[in-house]
């Protein structure tokens, strides 16, 4: 799979991503915040075929140099400024997670530029967005001997403390819990970055926008499919409480077997659903 490297220029400084393919495009939005997504390229090879995929740096990690401001609104003028950059009028958006979240803000306030949503185990947009279950399940998981250091380094983090390094060391921790079978999970990424000022003052800006954020999908027109993990740590409910916040454009799909890196366990599922979309489109 050979991706040609593009840069637009952003509030802050640039974003730098990848593109490859031909056909009707997908700017794919990785999850975090404030974490390396070079993660998604698992992802991508099951988007080419019949399409133009890019996904991108999001703000706070090189090699995209825009750092603040960091919150939802600065993040979703991020995601129209690459889509100018890309030439693309409207595309296809995938998010994943908290790039699921961010899909949520962008379809209710750029919807002319996303022809329809894949959003992938995401934190949702009703409630607390699904926050204080993960968190409990992700425990849940984790191994009692590492758990409470996996916890208090992640805690340091939301507040914007601690270094990279303690951010990263508990990402690793928690990764096995993100998946249907921990014990079965694959190696984490090995190029791992997680920016604290990113990762605490976006968290902060989600939380903020929250309240309002169920109000504003009320009735949104983009043609959105949730895919969800029948096996994440995230709760079914984030997906379904917030496509019935939607509407008619939003249905849920439920990968079994599947945690929250869904093409990682059940490949192909996200591919699938993107198709079903393709299919009903007008």
């Amino acid at each position: 799979m050979e991706m040609r490297t593009f840069e637009v220029a952003v509030d802050g400084g640039t974003l730098v991503g990848e593109v490859a393919g031909e056909g009707p495009p997908v700017l794919v939005l990785h999850g975090g915040p404030g974490l390396s997504g070079s993660y998604v390229r698992e992802l991508i090879p099951e988007l080419l075929p019949g399409h133009e995929v890019a996904w991108y740096q999001q703000r706070g990690l090189a090699p995209s140099s825009a750092g603040e401001p960091y919150g939802v609104e600065q993040e979703v003028a991020d995601v129209a400024a690459v889509l100018d950059g890309l030439g693309w009028d409207r595309a296809v958006v995938v998010g994943h997670s908290w790039g699921g979240h961010l899909l949520l803000h962008a379809i209710v306030s750029i919807p002319h530029r996303i022809s329809a949503a894949v959003v992938v185990d995401t934190l949702g947009g009703v409630g607390d967005g699904g926050e204080d279950e993960f968190d409990e399940e992700m425990a849940a998981r984790t191994p009692s001997d590492v758990r409470a250091r996996a916890a208090e380094l992640d805690a340091a983090a939301l507040r914007g403390e601690g270094t990279e390094d303690d951010a990263s060391e508990a990402f690793r921790l928690f990764w096995p819990a993100y998946f249907a079978d921990p014990a079965a999970a694959p190696p984490p990424p090995d190029d791992v970055r997680i920016s604290l000022p990113a990762y605490a003052g976006t968290f902060d800006s989600i939380r903020a926008e929250l309240p309002a954020l169920a109000v504003r999908l009320e009735g949104a027109t983009v043609p959105t499919v949730f895919v969800h993990g029948g096996a994440s740590p995230m709760p079914l409910s984030a997906s379904a409480g917030t496509a019935t916040a939607i509407g008619d454009a939003a249905r849920v799909v439920v990968v079994e077997g599947a945690g929250h890196f869904p093409w990682y366990e059940r490949p192909g599922a996200v591919r699938s659903a993107l198709d079903g979309l393709e299919r009903d489109a007008p």
